[in-house]
C-alpha cells in the first residue's frame, strides 16, 4: 500500500513537472513564423513609410524563411492601419510600421481615438528617422536660422508656412517653433506636403518643415534653401546643416518610425523580431536604399527602451499640442 501511494505521488510530481515546466518549454520553442507575415503600412506605396516597410520586409523574408507582404492601408493620417493592428491576432504574423503621427501625436490631438498606444500595442523596435528640414523660399535672402528669425520678426506676422494638414508633424513643428521663439507665423494647411511645396516654390509661402526627401531636389537646384534639421542634434546624412536647437534651445522634433505588434504578442516572438529587424537595418543595401530617400536607419537598444522612447515622446507632444491649443474631431 505504501509503495502504491509513493508511486502515485511520483506520478503526480511528474505530471506537475510536465504542466509546470514542460509545456512552457514547448511553447517557447514553437516555430515562428509558420505562414507569411503581413506588414501594415499606414501610407500609400512610394512614400517614406512604404520604403521602410519594404526594405525591412525583403530582409525579414530571407531571414525568417517566410514571405513578407506589404499591406498599404492609407487614410486618416495613419490611424486606419493602426486600428487594424489593434484588432489583429497577436501571433507575430501581423506587424505595423508605425510612426510618430498616429502613435505619439494623435492620442493628444483627438478627443476620440479607437486605440490606446500604450494599452493596445507592443513596441518592438525603432527602425528609422525620416529627416525633416526647415526650408525656405530664397526670396527671404537669409542664410541661417538666426537671420530667418530676425527677418520674420520684422514682418509682423506676415510670414506664411505650409503644412500637409492640421495636426500633422510639419504643422506642429512650426507651432512649437513659434512658442519657443515668439515669432508669429500664419498657418496655411494643405492636403499633403506636395501641394504645399509647390506654393513654397512659387513664393506664396515663406517656409515649411518639410521632409528632406521631398525638398531635396529643389534644395540642390537652388530653388529652395534648407537652413537646419529639426532633430535635436545634427544628422550624419546632412553634416553641413545645423540643428535648429543650436539657435533655439529646447527645440527638437523627431519624425520616427518603428515596428509594432499587437500587445498580447508573446515575448519570445517579440524578441525574435527585435533581433531580426535590427539585423536587417545593418545591411549595407538597406542603409543605402533608405539614405537615398533621406531616411536614417535607427534601431533601439531593446524593446523596453523603445517603449520608453514612445512614452516620453507622447508626453512631449501632449505639451506642445496643449500649449498650441489645438484639438481635432
Amino acid at each position: 500500500m505504501k509503495n502504491s501511494i509513493q508511486s502515485r505521488a511520483g506520478f503526480f510530481v511528474c505530471l506537475m513537472m510536465i504542466w509546470g515546466v514542460g509545456i512552457p518549454s514547448v511553447i517557447a520553442q514553437s516555430p515562428y513564423p509558420t505562414r507569411p507575415i503581413r506588414i501594415l503600412v499606414p501610407f500609400p506605396a512610394g512614400g517614406a513609410a512604404d520604403n521602410i516597410g519594404r526594405s525591412i520586409g525583403e530582409k525579414l523574408a530571407a531571414q525568417l524563411g517566410q514571405p513578407v507582404v506589404i499591406d498599404n492601408r492609407s487614410g486618416a493620417a495613419g490611424r486606419i492601419a493602426t486600428e487594424m493592428l489593434k484588432n489583429a491576432e497577436p501571433d507575430g504574423h501581423t506587424l505595423l510600421v508605425g510612426g510618430v503621427g498616429p502613435l505619439a501625436i494623435s492620442p493628444s490631438l483627438y478627443a476620440k481615438l479607437s486605440y490606446d498606444t500604450q494599452r493596445d500595442f507592443l513596441p518592438v523596435t525603432r527602425v528609422a528617422e525620416i529627416l525633416n528640414v526647415l526650408v525656405i523660399n530664397p526670396s527671404a535672402k537669409v542664410e541661417n536660422v538666426q537671420q530667418f528669425m530676425d527677418w520674420a520678426k520684422k514682418r509682423a506676422g506676415a510670414t506664411r508656412f505650409g503644412s500637409s494638414g492640421p495636426g500633422q508633424l510639419d504643422h506642429l513643428a512650426a507651432e512649437f517653433f513659434q512658442r519657443l521663439t515668439g515669432i508669429q507665423l500664419i498657418h496655411v494647411p494643405y492636403k499633403g506636403g506636395g501641394p504645399a511645396l509647390i506654393d513654397l516654390l512659387s513664393g506664396d509661402l515663406q517656409l515649411m518643415f518639410a521632409t528632406y526627401a521631398t525638398a531635396r531636389p529643389h534644395v540642390l537646384s537652388g530653388k529652395l534653401r534648407a537652413l537646419a534639421v529639426t532633430t535635436t542634434k545634427r544628422q550624419a546624412l546632412l553634416p553641413d546643416l545645423p540643428a535648429i536647437s543650436e539657435t533655439v534651445p529646447g527645440f527638437g522634433v523627431s519624425n520616427w518610425n518603428g515596428v509594432f505588434a499587437p500587445v498580447k504578442t508573446s515575448p519570445q516572438i517579440a524578441d525574435r523580431l527585435f533581433v531580426e529587424i535590427n539585423r536587417a537595418l545593418q545591411e549595407p543595401d538597406v542603409k543605402k536604399r533608405l539614405n537615398a530617400s533621406g531616411i536614417d536607419p535607427v534601431g533601439s537598444a531593446s524593446p523596453s527602451e523603445f517603449k520608453m522612447f514612445v512614452r516620453e515622446d507622447m508626453v512631449r507632444w501632449a505639451k506642445i499640442i496643449k500649449d498650441a491649443g489645438i484639438k481635432l474631431e
